[in-house]
């Protein structure tokens, strides 16, 4: 089966740094689009920054210049590079991935992780 697992989530000082990895594995055939979810305690999910197969970032406004999203397609691995965190960046982030598994038909389905909590402490 195909799964998302994310790491690299902890607690961390305002002004420190985080890189989360999110990775795919299972049987897949191809991954298409990969993005960067969070939801902090009585906020709606956010989407942070989404990456194409290509490359093309694009960022939320709250993490531009600050965040850089990233992937290694030959890993199924899409990366978020988390710089200058402040302590409203504390939240569950979650991966998402549009994937398309071995399977026939050919298709293509929405994937999520199961989320790694990124605290920043003031």
């Amino acid at each position: 089966q195909v799964q998302l697992v994310e790491s690299g989530g902890g607690l961390v000082h305002a002004g420190g740094s985080l890189r989360l990895s999110c990775a795919a594995s299972g049987s897949i055939f191809g991954v298409k689009a990969m993005a960067w979810y969070r939801q902090a305690p009585g906020n709606e999910r956010e989407l942070v920054a989404h990456i194409m197969t290509g490359g093309s970032p694009n960022y939320a406004d709250s993490v531009k210049g600050r965040f850089t999203i990233s992937r290694d397609n030959a890993k199924n691995t899409v990366y978020l590079q988390m710089n200058s965190l402040e302590p409203e960046d504390t939240a569950v982030y979650t991966c998402n991935a549009v994937i398309q598994p071995r399977s026939w038909p050919p298709s293509a389905s929405n994937y999520w992780g199961q989320g790694t909590q990124v605290t920043v402490s003031s």
